[in-house]
């Protein structure tokens, strides 16, 4: 490995020439990310069946997978059916092969052998961003699988933690994912504790209906996966009017957990009851500070960059989202009970973190 990534055979070729390279290298790889944005969600492969178009279903040959090209030529439609094919496409690619060319720019000349590296890091955080900005989640594919792959990686290049020893590698990838993990995991369970309730308030008269997958409130509706977290978990609320399949109630308390539904006094299992629908005019809905998504990708954060790059992450996240929320309810784009993606804003952190961490942190704590 240190014979590959030395610096004088790769000095044999000229530098700008692998610039080029990595720079196509990027583009090729930012076509993968793509084919898992769209298809991680879905529980879809991301290997088989090879790429085709959303709408058409049009298989797609090699020739027409050209990266950056194939959207140009083609202007952003389908070959087949003409269909718009999202920009988002085009801007992977280009974003994907960027981030591989600065990545071999700052690290080409003293560190060749952190490229590959980083360049992994760097393609997880683009698609947990833009799944998590879509869909609210970020997969395990990404979360866990990050974790492994930071620790087999600092494993192979412990310089990745500024050691030359492996196993010291590894224990620094380690703690960097318990203290990142550790951490985030600290705070939700805090948010949990003090902003752990949500009252929403309706017009009279309006109506909740409780199926067997989600909750359908007027104006939106939850999936039960995003309410019942944990077993404690509890929605509550009085209902005018209460319908069951088989009967009615009038004027009683309603508290539904995972495990229990409890209507005034009576108590029944939420398996054996599929639909019911209340009258009510406000609801207390359990809620998260954060996802478990964020903690096991703050986790696969600190196994790369360990524990100093996990902290100043979350920091720096955590500043970058309140920013941007309160900017956002200010412009009336967002009310401050929405719920807001928080890996994009981790992902822009910890960025931050590979290419100018060490260096602000020199400025802020000088030696």
């Amino acid at each position: 490995m240190n014979a590959i990534f030395d610096p004088h055979v790769w000095a044999a070729v000229p530098f700008h020439f692998w610039s080029v390279m990595f720079f196509a290298l990027g583009t090729i790889v930012g076509s993968f990310l793509n084919v898992c944005i769209y298809r991680m969600p879905l529980g879809f492969s991301v290997v088989s069946p090879p790429s085709f178009c959303p709408h058409c279903r049009y298989s797609i040959p090699f020739y027409l997978n050209m990266p950056l090209v194939t959207w140009v030529v083609l202007g952003g439609r389908c070959k087949n059916c003409k269909a718009a094919i999202s920009l988002r496409y085009f801007m992977v690619e280009m974003l994907t092969g960027l981030l591989f060319l600065w990545v071999w720019q700052v690290f080409g000349h003293k560190a060749p052998a952190l490229a590959p590296a980083y360049w992994l890091l760097l393609s997880g955080l683009l698609v947990a961003t833009f799944i998590d900005l879509e869909y609210f989640i970020i997969p395990d594919e990404i979360t866990l699988g990050g974790i492994l792959a930071g620790l087999v990686v600092s494993i192979i290049l412990p310089g990745l933690h500024h050691t030359s020893a492996r196993m010291e590698g590894f224990r620094l990838a380690m703690l960097g994912a318990l203290v990142g993990g550790g951490v985030v995991y600290g705070i939700l369970r805090l948010g949990k504790l003090l902003f752990g309730r949500q009252k929403m308030v309706f017009p009279p008269g309006s109506r909740v209906l409780f199926t067997e997958t989600a909750l359908h409130l007027p104006d939106r509706e939850i999936g039960y996966e995003d309410l019942f977290y944990r077993q404690t978990d509890t929605i509550h609320f009085h209902a005018h009017s209460l319908e069951l399949a088989d009967r009615g109630y009038k004027n009683v308390l309603v508290r539904l957990s995972s495990s229990k539904l409890q209507i005034g006094d009576e108590s029944l299992k939420p398996e054996d009851v599929p639909f019911l629908d209340a009258e009510c005019s406000e609801i207390i809905l359990p809620r998260e500070a954060m996802g478990l998504g964020d903690v096991k990708f703050m986790a696969a954060i600190g196994a790369f960059t360990g524990w100093q790059g996990a902290l100043f992450s979350l920091m720096l996240s955590s500043m970058i989202g309140a920013s941007v929320g309160v900017a956002l309810i200010l412009m009336r784009r967002r009310e401050w009970s929405s719920r807001i993606p928080y890996g994009p804003y981790i992902a822009i952190a910890s960025l931050v973190w590979v290419f100018w961490g060490r260096m602000i942190l020199g400025f802020l704590f000088p030696s």
